[in-house]
């Protein structure tokens, strides 16, 4: 998987409280075994998202 996929992805968040970037998705560890060592170049739960997103739709 391709780990700068996730600066674009909707899911991908930043914690002001740590101070760091992080996956908003719930995944269990099972889950995110699969998606590291699965042979596909990008996570399932991909979703393309920006700031943006939410303003076109307004």
């Amino acid at each position: 998987m391709d780990p700068s996929l996730c600066d674009s992805c909707w899911h991908f968040d930043y914690d002001e409280e740590y101070d760091e970037y992080y996956c908003m998705m719930d995944l269990d560890e099972d889950e995110v075994y699969r998606i590291f060592a699965s042979r596909q170049s990008r996570c399932p739960y991909y979703r393309q998202g920006d700031d943006y997103t939410l303003a076109r739709r307004q």
